[in-house]
């Protein structure tokens, strides 16, 4: 099998982890490097949940630490959403993994440097660790195939009327990769809104017979709580369980389950009422090439079979 090399900047968080279950039941993923920032969470509790998952599921991996604040914004995390903690109610295991002497940027440039062919970068955080490497060293850019990035919303947000958490966190760190001319997927709210897990679904999930999938589930259901109190909620949002990252790897190793569109997209820096939208160019009235692929659908029975797939694959290892 061709195996696809990736590097995974992540920030966990609940969607996170089960970004990170799915990432490594896939036997098509080469994963080469796990770098951690702030945006959930703080940076030293995204880094200790990273590490205490992967010792939980027992992988061994590189895990980088990464930068502590957005570019140019103020911090700000979602505790509200995944918990002091940021996993729910729920502990894996006690770290034996241990976070790398390299930070994540220069992890990051060593490892795509060194490369054998291009990586994609799977990215499920503000992008602060993405664009800080691009800044830095743009001499990587032709060893990155693509960034798949869970950020941004075409239409609607889920921190302000139109912004979304990830572009709304560090929207500066949006705009320097979407100009970066690296080939980019989004998965925004517009797709991980239709990749929901509903109640009786989280049952099943219960139901496989692990304990890893008891754990999956325990979180899962702490993540249905919270929510369901947040603002800017469609009808049935209750019933129904976002699990937005796990779009960012779904999309590479099934991506038929996808659909979406190339269009030119940037971020507002500084609106008072939209800063962090990412504006999707439909009617093409810029006049600019394409910088994205924004996925706006998905097959939601493939998606949670392939979900349900990974839970089952990993707790069967444990």
């Amino acid at each position: 099998m061709n195996k696809i090399p990736v590097i995974i900047d992540c920030d966990p968080g609940i969607d996170d982890t089960m970004m990170l279950t799915l990432a490594y039941a896939r036997p098509e993923l080469d994963i080469k490097l796990v770098t951690v920032e702030a945006g959930n969470l703080t940076i030293d509790k995204t880094t200790y949940n990273t590490l205490s998952f992967l010792t939980y599921i027992q992988k061994e991996v590189e895990v980088a630490k990464g930068i502590e604040q957005p570019m140019f914004r103020k911090q700000e995390v979602a505790e509200d959403i995944h918990g002091e903690g940021g996993l729910g109610n729920v502990k894996w295991a006690d770290p034996v993994l241990q976070a790398s002497d390299r930070t994540a940027i220069q992890a990051m440039c060593d490892v795509l440097m060194n490369a054998e062919e291009p990586i994609t970068i799977v990215a499920t955080g503000p992008l602060t660790n993405v664009a800080a490497l691009l800044f830095a060293h743009p001499e990587v850019k032709p060893f990155i195939k693509q960034i798949s990035w869970m950020g941004g919303a075409a239409v609607g947000g889920n921190m302000s009327t139109v912004a979304e958490f990830n572009a709304y966190v560090d929207p500066h760190a949006v705009e320097l990769v979407f100009r970066s001319g690296v080939p980019i997927i989004m998965s925004g709210l517009d797709v991980t809104h239709k990749a929901y897990i509903t109640r009786d679904e989280m049952t099943r999930l219960r139901n496989l017979g692990t304990p890893f999938a008891e754990k999956v589930a325990d979180m899962m259901n702490f993540y249905t709580f919270t929510q369901s109190q947040t603002p800017f909620n469609p009808p049935g949002f209750e019933e129904q369980i976002r699990v937005h990252d796990v779009c960012a790897v779904a999309c590479l190793v099934e991506p038929e389950l996808f659909k979406g569109d190339d269009y030119f997209v940037e971020v507002e820096l500084n609106g008072s009422l939209t800063q962090g939208a990412t504006l999707v160019d439909f009617a093409k009235k810029t006049g600019k090439e394409p910088n994205v692929h924004v996925l706006h659908t998905v097959n939601r029975d493939g998606f949670i079979d392939l979900f349900f797939n990974a839970v089952t694959t990993i707790g069967k290892t444990l």
